[in-house]
């Protein structure tokens, strides 16, 4: 009998941990490489970080909430909060590790050097892979398939050569992956470059100790917040019902949502309204930073134009001077350099893969990328069903298209990205959670089943579909059924609730409680007719006020 298939796994971090699981419930053999001496990859925070690796500041906190991070058969505990700093999801994968006997496969301080198919890869599909020990030792191992999980935040992308006087500047400057507290910087003047996630979180921490914080932006951005309507995590109020709608309605969704976000604060007066729509770049979340323009701790700025001295020209012709920092929050590139060019090209931070994991040239699938992606929602998750659908591949239980069929669904990504993003490094290799989730369970066959569930446990397929789309909902059925799903999503608002439960309030009887169930099981009856009968959607497209007319002839006149 021929011993369980070998799997190198390359990274410890979020999605090699994953990938350890998966082989592991498919009887796989996995054998993880990590080059540092611990699990957790970039959320473990480390005040002098490793050469060559990304790091975080010390006082990050993750954009997605709990409910919707996890991995998909292990909930995060109910008391940890729903935002979580980076010590709790550090907390969070060390009980994964820990439950799932994960550490035995783990070999630390242990770097990948050359990853390459073996001569007999044709008729095999293996490869060698040489690894470096701490003391230097070097050897060979043999696989039959490998799974990458070095991620996107390889190398920091520092473009001095669009700030011309950058080198003769009088303060100090460096990447935001440098940056871990501000005390330093108390009583300075600081310029942060670059209105990603980053950008506002230094800019506004940096702002509760600087004399004065800049941010500069060429584009500008919209704001999203964390915090969503009743308090509630925002990622948590949006599900597959959704989804369906937006894509469906998508010119009508995104003015609206535009002028939500418009309501709480107005960009354009802010500085920071942007030429592009919604969605068209990965947008901020960001709960504090409008607070803090509008103190006046944060002033928005356009691009900078040049450096002199120890001033600051921006592109509109203001000048700042005597400043003492400057952050560049510019993002990161990703490379492959244990594996040759021709495996995975890499050029501008653009990558061909089919499904964002899958090199189309190979003669055997037995190399994935794992989580190379930039979701609009929670990567853990997505790296997870990645790893769940590659250990399938590797056991040939699921299969690959034709090189063209890999190629044409390769092209037909990267016009549809093109549409829609704003061109940029950083709009490469973006997802939307929810359907790029649906379309690897698709694959491995662990769709939530919502038209039985409906039938069969209404109170079950109405929280998959109209509740959030938590992780849980891709462990109902199907390979790697998790008897604990349904559970897990019944509960799942019981865990959002149960951290902020820090002083008990007294329930009140609510006047309007009977009409907002109405109004609930109203809307809920509409959006399931709609879903199952798609051809009404034709109405729908053509004027969305069609949906608002109907919801409320069921609301009663007194609401």
């Amino acid at each position: 009998m021929r011993m369980a298939k070998r799997v190198a796994i390359i990274g410890g971090g979020t999605s090699g941990l994953a990938c350890i699981k998966c082989c592991l419930d498919e009887g796989l053999e996995p054998v993880c490489f990590e080059s540092s001496d611990d699990i957790g990859g970039l959320w473990r925070f480390k005040e002098n970080p490793d050469p060559e690796r990304a790091s975080i500041y010390q006082s990050l906190i993750i954009n997605t909430s709990k409910e919707m991070m996890c991995y998909s058969d292990f909930p995060i505990p109910a008391h940890f909060p729903n935002y979580m700093h980076h010590s709790f999801i550090m907390d969070y994968f060390r009980m994964y590790t820990e439950h799932f006997q994960l550490s035995p496969h783990i070999h630390f301080q242990t770097k990948v050097l050359h990853v390459t198919p073996r001569p007999d890869f044709p008729h095999t599909g293996q490869w060698d892979v040489e690894i470096e020990s701490k003391d230097g030792r070097r050897e060979k191992q043999v696989f039959d398939a490998v799974m990458v999980c070095t991620g996107h935040h390889c190398h920091p992308h520092l473009p001095l050569q669009d700030f011309p006087g950058i080198d003769t500047f009088k303060g100090k400057f460096f990447h935001s992956r440098d940056y871990k507290t501000p005390e330093e910087w108390r009583g300075k003047k600081v310029v942060v470059i670059g209105i990603g996630n980053s950008g506002g979180d230094i800019a506004v921490e940096l702002s509760r100790m600087a004399k004065q914080v800049y941010l500069s932006t060429r584009k500008g951005s919209w704001i999203l917040n964390r915090v969503g309507y009743n308090g509630f995590p925002a990622d948590m109020l949006g599900g597959r019902a959704y989804w369906w709608l937006y894509r469906s309605l998508s010119g009508f969704f995104i003015s609206r949502r535009e002028k939500q976000l418009n309501q709480r604060f107005n960009h354009k007066i802010y500085g920071l309204q942007p030429s592009h729509r919604l969605f068209s770049q990965h947008p901020m979340a960001n709960d504090d930073l409008p607070n803090r323009i509008l103190s006046g701790t944060v002033s928005v700025k356009p691009n900078v134009r040049e450096f002199c001295g120890s001033g600051v020209v921006f592109e509109d012709g203001t000048i700042e001077d005597d400043i003492d920092l400057v952050v560049f929050c510019t993002g990161y590139t990703f490379s492959f350099p244990f594996l040759s060019s021709h495996i995975i090209p890499v050029s501008k931070n653009k990558v061909s893969l089919y499904k964002y994991m899958y090199p189309p040239n190979l003669e055997h699938p037995t190399l994935a990328v794992i989580g190379l992606i930039q979701p609009l929602g929670a990567i853990m998750p997505i790296s997870e069903m990645q790893a769940r659908w590659a250990t399938r591949v590797f056991k040939g239980l699921c299969k690959l298209p034709s090189m063209n069929g890999m190629l044409k669904d390769i092209k037909a990504k990267e016009e549809a990205m093109a549409r829609r993003y704003v061109a940029a490094q950083r709009h490469t290799i973006q997802v939307d959670y929810i359907p790029y989730m649906d379309e690897l369970a698709k694959e491995v066959g662990v769709n939530p089943p919502i038209l039985k569930l409906l039938l069969t446990d209404p109170r079950l397929g109405y929280k998959v579909l109209f509740g959030p789309g938590t992780p849980y909902q891709f462990r109902l059925c199907g390979p790697g059924r998790w008897e604990g799903a349904g559970q897990a999503i019944l509960t799942q608002w019981d865990r959002v609730t149960q951290p902020l439960k820090t002083r008990v309030v007294p329930d009140q009887e609510s006047q309007h409680s009977s009409v907002s169930l109405m109004f609930s099981l109203s809307v809920a009856a509409l959006l399931s007719a709609l879903y199952y009968r798609r051809e009404s959607l034709y109405a729908l497209i053509s004027d969305p006020s069609v949906i608002l007319n109907k919801i409320w002839a069921y609301v009663p006149s007194h609401a």
